[in-house]
């Protein structure tokens, strides 16, 4: 095992050795095998990691480590000095192309299936002192220098005040020729000449070119500025940093921003460039046929737990990304992403589609999301097809739009022991869930899918087991806490579990219903609700309750004063708790007690096939046989004040 060593004061014909070290990180990217290390001391590295080797086993992995206590950065931008004052705080600057490559960013428009609005937006970005400006569609939107004081979000349309109501007048608008690129930019009162100025001029920051190469680890690295273009599901999911088709890779302890698209890609199947974002240059097949297309297409290249997927993602800040802090198309399969604190992403509102989230993943079969905290995102969490044996379990998701969204998956999939703050909580276009110990303080929207068809799977595998659409319904909500909001009752009636009222309670009631129906088929279910399981929840200050549900404490009048505060990666609650809630003791529920999803005919397990048992609290706190409702064991009645960390 060898330790190469990088340092801006190395030189890549050096052997990279502790006295004679590379100068870049790509240098010793070209040269390391299973086993060996790859230590970058501190600097800023302006370079594309474009690895051709990977490690041969968890314990032969390849390493990138940044130095101990020694910051290292690695940019996908360089620097643009002397600029030309035009007044009225615009500046200008011309730079020669070469500075790109074969690549121009700022030449290039996002483009791509379900990118819904893409505003003429390009991949290049301006940077001043490490902040990016916003891009004006023309001359003179950027001269005029203003940002809107409200913003239209694509998916839900709802009208919002702009984040970026302050910086967004900080513009770039960029005149591209054959040789040369020139760039405008308006700071207002800024003296860019002062400033450390940089354009993105790459698309990557650390990615391979090469699909399979397995188990490599990039750990401790600042990671910025990259030029990538949007990301769906059809094409290769371009990433800041990305796997592209592989396995085992560890990436820990980064920070991880300012992605025009995407942060981290666990990546899409290895499609070819001319078969990529087919239904966006086509229009003759809905995007839909083009991904189920794709899907089958991966099984050609080894989608399969033993060659695709098993990342393990913690203990990063991934932050102010256009699109979405972590993507995946069937890559992200078997993972394992804790520990980490993703904000601001898809909350610059330059451009919209149906890709945009926090955490965006198709297929994430037996993927574990635990221990993260999501605030400030335009989405938090969205599982899109095939979640089954996923896990959501001891997150914070605060100062969201929305929280969660789970589209079209048959499950199962358990969300357990998270605190869902903000003011849309779920949104279940699914079936097979269970919502079990959380606490709940928005609304919860379901709603049937009966246009499209998706895969379920045999239990912990990636083999297809049939095809369904969804029906909604066949959910669970148990022990959970729901906060309604004070003096709102309109709102109310969309916190809690009401929206289920209708709903059978147990299979023999489903099937008695679709047997008085008979004769018939296919037609028989989609005029049927599936069974609601909802029991041993607790609903204050108006969140509204099944109305079958059998043990319950509701208390419409209690004034929860529910507040969150997000301080860097630490949560401040405070919650008011009535005395019954602590004295109401609910049964941990298990594998037996969830029962089997209806169509996949599958339990809820551990990824391992063992049984689940959910007696860990949101602090990993743990009980016997009972529990209070909700994700927090400490609660005792009256005023609450707790802090969580460690994201």
């Amino acid at each position: 095992m060898t330790i190469y060593h990088v340092s801006k004061s190395g030189d890549d014909q050096n052997p990279g050795s502790k006295q004679a070290p590379f100068l870049t990180i790509n240098q010793a990217a070209q040269t390391a095998q299973p086993g060996d290390t790859i230590l970058v001391h501190q600097g800023t590295y302006r370079e594309w990691v474009n690895p051709q080797v990977g490690g041969s086993s968890p314990k032969k992995m390849i390493t990138y480590q940044a130095a101990s206590n020694e910051r290292v950065i690695i940019k996908g931008s360089e620097i643009v000095t002397h600029w030309e004052d035009m007044g009225h705080g615009i500046w200008k600057a011309v730079v020669d192309n070469q500075i790109f490559g074969n690549f121009n960013p700022f030449a290039f428009e996002l483009n791509g299936d379900w990118l819904e609005q893409g505003n003429g937006c390009h991949a290049g970005m301006v940077f001043v002192d490490g902040k990016a400006l916003f891009e004006a569609h023309d001359y003179n939107e950027m001269a005029t220098g203003i940002a809107a004081g409200q913003v239209r979000e694509y998916i839900t349309q709802k009208t919002v005040p702009n984040p970026n109501h302050q910086s967004g007048k900080y513009k770039w608008f960029a005149e591209v020729g054959a040789t040369q690129t020139t760039i405008y930019i308006n700071c207002h009162e800024i003296d860019v000449n002062k400033q450390t100025v940089e354009i993105s001029v790459r698309k990557f920051c650390f990615y391979p070119q090469k699909t399979g190469l397995n188990y490599i680890k990039v750990a401790g690295f600042e990671m910025a500025q990259a030029a990538t273009n949007w990301a769906p599901p059809t094409a290769e999911q371009e990433g800041l940093i990305g796997v592209n088709w592989s396995k085992g890779w560890v990436i820990e302890n980064n920070d991880i921003h300012d992605s025009k698209c995407c942060g981290i890609s666990l990546g899409s199947v290895p499609i070819s460039k001319s078969k990529q974002n087919q239904f966006a240059a086509k229009h003759d097949r809905p995007g839909y046929q083009y991904q189920i297309e794709a899907m089958f297409h991966a099984y050609a290249q080894n989608w399969d737990k033993d060659h695709i997927g098993s990342h393990i993602i913690r203990h990063n800040q991934i932050h102010d990304c256009g699109q979405a802090g972590v993507i995946g198309f069937l890559g992200g399969a078997f993972s394992t992403i804790s520990d980490n604190h993703f904000y601001q992403i898809g909350t610059r509102y330059e451009f919209g589609g149906w890709e945009i989230a926090a955490l965006k993943l198709h297929a994430p079969i037996d993927t574990i999301i635990e221990h993260n905290l999501c605030n400030q995102c335009s989405l938090g969490t969205w599982l899109d097809w095939q979640a089954q044996g996923t896990r959501i379990t001891k997150n914070v998701y605060a100062e969201n739009l929305r929280d969660l969204l789970f589209e079209v998956n048959h499950g199962p999939f358990l969300v357990d022991n998270n605190m869902l703050l903000s003011n849309e909580a779920i949104n279940e276009f699914s079936q097979g869930g269970a919502f079990v110990n959380n606490l709940i303080a928005g609304k919860v929207l379901i709603q049937s899918v009966l246009n499209r068809t998706t895969p379920y799977h045999q239990p912990h595998s990636t083999l297809i087991k049939g095809y369904a659409c969804i029906y909604g319904g066949d959910d669970r909500y148990l022990n959970n806490i729901f906060i309604g909001k004070p003096n709102d009752p309109d709102l109310n009636k969309q916190i809690g579990t009401a929206i289920y009222n209708g709903s059978p309670t147990s299979m023999a009631e489903f099937k008695a219903a679709v047997e008085q129906r008979l004769p018939g088929d296919i037609e028989l279910f989609e005029t049927i609700r599936q069974p609601a399981y909802i029991d041993h929840n607790v609903y204050l200050g108006g969140a509204q309750a099944f109305d079958q549900e059998q043990t319950t404490i509701q208390q419409t009048e209690w004034q929860a004063k529910l507040k969150a505060s997000v301080q860097k990666s630490t949560v401040g609650l405070q919650i008011n708790i009535p005395p019954e809630l602590i004295d109401f003791l609910v049964p941990i529920q298990d594998t037996e007690s969830l029962g089997k999803v209806r169509l996949a005919d599958a339990d809820f397990e551990n990824r391992d096939g063992s049984e689940v048992r959910i007696d860990e609290d949101i602090n990993r706190d743990k009980n016997a046989s009972l529990r209070i409702a909700g994700p927090i064991n400490q609660l005792k009645p009256g005023m609450n004040q707790l802090k969580f960390s460690g994201f």
